[in-house]
């Protein structure tokens, strides 16, 4: 394994795989899916939510505000990032994306080798439901499904609620910045018990 993060020792899971329905906290039906790729409909849907996001919810950044900035950074990261999408009534509510720490293909063919930055994002109207959990717990599953093993992200030290959301689920904080917190998952890989 390439990289110089850590990685808690053990590995969390199993998680729950895409597609699946769940009822969150306010009784919605939320549907959560695996799109092959960020194209067509679902990358238009994908926009469709980031032009609603509000801008005091961005973290780092992200995600970038106006149409053309949001449609150039999801094409950018989209060729190779793993995604999983929420909907309530037809309209993407959350999304949920993996993307490669390298742009070589051979090695993001081997996921397994590669280390996977992690990004969540849920409209406000559907946070505090339940909903960030089933998104973040399927997208690990289905990382898991096609042998991702090695997943880290960022969060800004405040937001306590997405940190015990992430602790919730078994990443674990291995590095802060002047005002960010890493934290990495180990993830069981069907491929390697196979």
């Amino acid at each position: 394994m390439a990289g110089s993060r850590q990685y808690p020792e053990r590995p969390s899971g199993p998680f729950p795989s895409p597609p699946t329905t769940v009822e969150d906290r306010n009784g919605r039906s939320i549907e959560i899916r695996s799109p092959t790729a960020l194209a067509d409909e679902v990358l238009e849907d994908v926009i469709e939510m980031y032009a609603e996001f509000d801008p005091t919810d961005r973290a780092q950044g992200i995600p970038p505000t106006g149409e053309a900035r949001i449609r150039n950074w999801l094409e950018t990261i989209g060729e190779y990032s793993i995604n999983v999408v929420a909907r309530h009534d037809g309209d993407v509510i959350a999304h949920a994306m993996l993307v490669p720490d390298t742009d070589d293909p051979s090695a993001i063919e081997h996921r397994g080798d590669v280390e996977w930055e992690l990004a969540i994002f849920v409209l406000q109207a559907y946070q505090r439901a339940g909903i960030g959990t089933a998104l973040l717990e399927n997208l690990l599953g289905h990382a898991s499904d096609i042998s991702i093993t090695h997943v880290w992200l960022t969060v800004e030290r405040w937001n306590n609620p997405a940190i015990a959301l992430y602790k919730r689920v078994g990443f674990e904080s291995t590095g802060t910045e002047s005002f960010e917190q890493e934290m990495a998952i180990l993830l069981d890989s069907d491929a390697e018990e196979a």
